[in-house]
């Protein structure tokens, strides 16, 4: 039997790279997207060179501009990032057959099994890398692994226009070198608590056992920290994968506990699930939301909605609900998820309504949006709520 291979592919600094890529102007500068200065909002993205200053999603704008008054702040521009995010992944999708999307800018690959068609998998990984560049104008970084988990870390080992593979029996070896920092799931807040107790490299913790870990951690957290330091899916990516189902997931660089920035980042996943939903035919009646906050312990929920979701307004109300029975206290919140399940392609008669409704009215509004979207990729079109919150 094969041994398993998979490939995360993860769009290197994604939307700065994509105002670089439009605007050559812009190459080498620190490009920071969100926010204009003087405004509430927080950084969606920003440029490597705008990392070097300190600059980081979900910071402040007015902290991001304190550290890096001569950067360049955009709106985000949703719609050109979707676009090319949809043409990378349709590229992906002639080299696996099974592509899970976990976010506009990162998706998964399972490989096993390929190599007799693509070759192994460095190959194969090198000209998908130099397909993406030729097709998009972008670079993406790839990691390659027996699991997800692993995988995931050795994408960000090398970036950006990284390549990186972890062989089986390499896990303990290659999570031994790793700084904390670089431990996929370990947040500053975490390491600053394991510091505290004298743990301040992946050895350091690896030498505390499971209770002693509890016992600090609680029960979760002392799972997440033993088996990520030892190379082992702590859980992260171990669910299975539904193939009725569409979703959409971001995890913050730094834990987020404004409601209202989670608020942000919900409409803007919702916008994108939506979207891949009508572009691929379905229709849906089940929201699901995932919370993973500070200490590792994750929450999901899911309403059930009479009839089929039919407008981004009845979606995004779907969420907010369900964002209430999650997070009735502010806490921080590392991950933030909403998607659609049990998804269906047989449109079947529905049950209409003897008045026109404000919900049928927005759903056909956008349908005509979406309609004008695909055949005009760079069409500046959104809803005004995006227009007021994009610098989330």
């Amino acid at each position: 039997m094969a041994e398993p291979v998979w490939f995360h592919v993860d769009m290197d600094a994604f939307y700065a790279s994509v105002e670089q890529l439009d605007n050559p102007e812009l190459r080498d500068r620190p490009v920071i997207v969100g926010g204009r200065p003087g405004g509430r909002g927080v950084v969606s993205a920003c440029s490597y060179e705008a990392r070097a200053y300190g600059v980081h999603s979900a910071q402040p704008v007015a902290r991001a501009y304190e550290l890096c008054p001569q950067g360049v702040f955009l709106p985000v521009r949703m719609q050109r990032y979707r676009e090319l995010s949809h043409t990378i992944m349709q590229i992906l999708g002639e080299y696996s057959p099974v592509v899970r999307q976990v976010s506009i800018d990162e998706a998964f690959l399972e490989m096993t099994g390929t190599e007799r068609l693509l070759g192994p998998p460095l190959q194969a990984a090198e000209a998908l890398k130099q397909q993406v560049r030729r097709d998009s104008g972008l670079t993406i970084s790839i990691g390659i692994a027996p699991s997800r988990y692993l995988a995931k870390l050795a994408s960000g080992y090398d970036k950006p226009d990284g390549l990186f593979r972890i062989h089986p029996g390499e896990e303990l070896e290659f999570t031994a070198n790793l700084p904390l920092s670089k431990l996929w799931g370990v947040g500053k807040q975490t390491r600053r608590r394991l510091e505290r107790f004298g743990i301040a490299t992946v050895l350091d913790l690896r030498a505390q056992s499971i209770e002693e870990l509890t016992r600090l951690f609680g029960e979760a957290g002392a799972a997440y920290l033993y088996r990520s330091s030892r190379g082992i899916d702590p859980g992260v990516y171990h669910e299975h994968v539904k193939t009725h189902s569409v979703s959409s997931e971001t995890t913050f660089e730094h834990d987020i506990r404004s409601r209202e920035i989670l608020e942000c980042v919900l409409l803007e996943l919702a916008d994108g699930i939506l979207f891949r939903l009508r572009r691929e035919g379905g229709i849906s009646r089940v929201v699901t939301l995932k919370l993973r906050f500070q200490d590792f312990t994750t929450k999901t929920a899911r309403v059930t909605r009479t009839r089929p979701l039919r407008s981004l307004e009845e979606l995004y109300d779907a969420a907010r609900e369900l964002l209430d029975r999650l997070y009735p206290h502010p806490r921080p919140v590392r991950l933030l998820g909403v998607g659609l399940d049990n998804v269906t392609f047989e449109h079947g008669p529905e049950q209409g309504e003897l008045f026109e409704d404000r919900g049928e009215r927005q759903r056909r509004v956008e349908e005509t949006v979406f309609a004008l979207r695909q055949r005009y990729r760079d069409l500046p079109i959104r809803k005004a709520r995006n227009i007021e919150d994009h610098n989330h």
